[in-house]
């Protein structure tokens, strides 16, 4: 049976609980978890990709069979099909992401039908917690500490100070 290779691409800025939960779940179901920092040209970026890496290698360690990687400001079809993952594992927090992850499902599709994808649903406790949300909440002084790893929020803190 050949290597079951999963890839799980966003552009974690920050990188969250939920996320981490996702690659822990993840990771479970495949051989390889290749976790792509990727890049979404509709967003406004706080961290780069090493310190992205960094933040999600320092949560991760412990799981052998995930790798992370740079985006390098491609299409996620063509990155899974580069590093042979045929599936991509994709997350929705609640009923307001499914319109949106079926329409990058649909995408997808259209862009290699030989790449399936698999979506795992949030924890309810992150259900409601976006990485723009954690950014806005850490720019007025709230603490994100519950919803980001410690390195994380104090990342988030002296970047927002430098502004």
């Amino acid at each position: 049976m050949p290597n079951r290779i999963g890839m799980y691409a966003g552009s974690f800025d920050p990188v969250t609980n939920g996320h981490l939960t996702i690659i822990r779940r993840a990771s479970k179901l495949f051989d390889e978890l290749i976790v792509a920092t990727m890049t979404n040209n509709s967003k406004n970026y706080m961290f780069n990709y090493e310190e992205k890496k960094a933040f999600i290698e320092a949560e991760i360690g412990d799981l052998k069979n995930v790798k992370v990687i740079d985006g390098k400001e491609q299409l996620t079809t063509k990155l899974a099909k580069e590093y042979g993952a045929n599936v991509l594992v994709r997350s929705m927090r609640n009923s307001s992401d499914f319109s949106y992850e079926a329409g990058v499902f649909s995408m997808n599709r259209s862009l290699n039908p030989e790449i399936e994808t698999v979506f795992l649903l949030a924890d309810s406790k992150y259900a409601n917690i976006s990485s723009s949300m954690i950014k806005e909440v850490a720019k007025f002084g709230g603490d994100v500490s519950k919803f980001v790893p410690d390195d994380v929020a104090k990342s988030l803190v002296k970047k927002l100070r430098k502004e």
